[in-house]
């Protein structure tokens, strides 16, 4: 005699049952890249502003550097994004700050701003 079948389904239970903490786990992880994303950004963009502000007049440094940084960051980043500062004589240096998204950039900012520094010796006038 056949006894019945008794786990019949259980696998799709189980697979229901931890669906939510598969789909949590995934925009965690998704979230970790954009906050290292944000990082490679920020860093990307204070380069290029220290970049031209090396070869901009001291008067003019920060708008030069201000334009060069925000202007290598997509439409949706740059909206969060900021040069903090571009300044020095003889070394320069730019700090960009740019907020971290909430799963998708131009939707909602995360609470957490990372920040970007870069250096270079100023271009000789000649």
């Amino acid at each position: 005699m056949r006894r019945p079948d008794r786990d019949r389904g259980q696998v799709s239970v189980e697979l229901l049952g931890m669906t939510p903490l598969i789909v949590l786990t995934l925009v965690l992880m998704w979230q970790a890249v954009l906050v290292g994303y944000a990082f490679t950004l920020a860093g990307n963009a204070a380069d290029e502003g220290v970049r031209a502000g090396t070869a901009a007049p001291p008067g003019e440094r920060f708008g030069v550097c201000e334009q060069a940084a925000l202007g290598h960051l997509s439409g949706a980043w740059r909206g969060g994004a900021s040069v903090e500062r571009c300044d020095g004589s003889g070394y320069v240096t730019a700090d960009v700050a740019v907020k971290v998204p909430v799963l998708f950039p131009g939707f909602v900012d995360f609470p957490v701003t990372v920040h970007g520094h870069a250096g270079a010796v100023e271009e000789a006038k000649h």
